[in-house]
């Protein structure tokens, strides 16, 4: 019996009572290996001893002072790091608990940003199809996830939404992929032409879509056209980096591969290495000066909570000790040559793709065609691959999206910086047992 709702109410779930390094223990004495760090949240994994002596230090100094009255060093010395790593020294930081909050603090600093200029029409936020930003009522209206939209039974704000930048699946035979990208970014510039420029505030989008497509990186050129397109109608660009930043492409912002900057970033999950709760909102200098004037409204109890900023302080520490962003480089791209030799030729896996230690496989019925899983069955398949690799001691991160009345399910793979070989390849034989268990049955 449990006084806990689970996420899924009726589920059985082992109890996690300890974890160190690659691997968690549930009170069995089974042991998993953590492939997808959680939701892409455990960078340096667990039980690292430099963060859990910040977060032990922190605490004994000062565990709390509420940022209506006081701020404090660690609040301080992470801004600092995030707006360096940004680009702009005028840049600023506003810490909040999780990623939903800061997309929400997003979409508040730019309604307020406009209103402050003197346009307060511009209320609208462009996103893509099959994005995630969040489950909060503001978030949600403009996360492209159909299935979570569906599920929250919430009266949500519907406004419009451009195909994502998917060249595998939506790229045609007879395109060039200059083409494809000119004509996919093309859709933002229509879409704004539609409601009228004076009435966009922002686009969102997600430089490399994470759980809810299955680690689709932008192609070559999109976000600088991105870029170009809402400086052309005077429109802020929101990256959400909730998943794909702090690291985890080999960068450590993900918009750092393509040689451009957004307007808004956002941070979350690995930021804090799951160590507390923390994410961050970090914004150009304009929008900040903007606001430093006007003045903005908004907040939370939590805001840049002292012994969360620590905790964030300390993956900075490590990321740059380690030298860990050169480290995800290099090893992601042993990762992605593993994966690739063994599951490209699976009759069941569309693709290997991913940048960094970001990866996924994308899953088929049937390769020839590429077409997906049949309805209804097919939309349960992504659980039942987490339920079958828990089974073998393997935690990754399946998720699906629906193509053509079939699911096409992906699994994917987030590992901690310091994967070494041994876990690879332990990754790489239970991977084969769960798609073999699954659908060679």
């Amino acid at each position: 019996m449990t006084s806990v709702l689970y996420r899924v109410p009726a589920a059985p779930y082992p109890k996690a009572v300890m974890a160190q390094g690659m691997y968690i223990q549930d009170d069995s004495g089974k042991r998993y290996l953590d492939m997808s760090g959680g939701a892409a949240v455990s960078c340096l994994g667990h039980a690292h001893p430099k963060i859990v002596e910040a977060v032990r230090d922190q605490v004994g100094k000062l565990a709390f002072a509420h940022t209506a009255f006081f701020t404090n060093e660690p609040q301080e010395q992470l801004a600092r790091r995030l707006t360096e790593r940004f680009g702009d020294p005028a840049a600023r930081a506003y810490f909040t608990s999780g990623g939903s909050e800061a997309n929400e603090t997003a979409l508040k600093i730019t309604w307020q940003y406009w209103a402050a200029r003197g346009k307060p029409d511009k209320k609208i936020i462009i996103s893509r199809e099959h994005s995630y930003h969040g489950n909060t009522f503001g978030v949600l209206s403009v996360s492209g996830n159909s299935a979570r939209r569906r599920a929250s039974a919430a009266p949500l704000l519907d406004w419009p939404r451009i195909a994502p930048c998917y060249a595998h699946r939506n790229r045609t035979v007879d395109e060039s992929m200059e083409q494809y990208v000119e004509r996919v970014s093309g859709e933002l510039e229509s879409a704004i032409l539609k409601v009228g420029a004076d009435r966009v505030a922002a686009f969102i989008c997600e430089p490399v879509v994470g759980s809810s497509l299955g680690v689709v990186a932008a192609e070559a050129g999109y976000l600088q056209r991105i870029r170009a397109i809402c400086d052309r109608y005077d429109i802020l660009w929101i990256a959400d980096e909730i998943m794909c930043g702090s690291g985890r492409t080999g960068t450590f912002f993900a918009f750092e591969h393509d040689g451009t900057r957004p307007d808004i970033a956002t941070l979350a999950k690995g930021i804090g290495g799951g160590y507390q709760p923390l994410a961050a909102t970090v914004m150009s200098g304009s929008i900040a000066d903007t606001l430093r004037h006007s003045g903005f409204a908004h907040g939370h109890t939590y805001i840049g909570h002292p012994v969360s900023c620590a905790a964030g302080c300390a993956v900075q520490d490590v990321l740059d000790r380690d030298k860990l962003l050169a480290v995800t480089q290099t090893c992601g791209q042993r990762f992605g040559r593993l994966l690739a030799e063994r599951f490209c030729e699976h009759p069941n896996v569309s693709e290997v793709r991913g940048r960094g230690l970001f990866w996924a496989m994308e899953l088929v019925a049937d390769r020839a065609s590429q077409r997906g899983f049949p309805l209804p069955d097919g939309n349960a398949l992504p659980a039942r691959l987490m339920r079958t690799a828990m089974e073998t001691g393997l935690i990754c991160y399946p998720g699906g999206i629906e193509i053509d009345g079939a699911c096409v399910p992906h699994i994917m793979l987030a590992p901690p910086m310091i994967l070494e070989e041994s876990h690879m390849l332990e990754a790489a034989d239970k991977l084969t047992a769960v798609l073999d268990n699954m659908l060679n049955a």
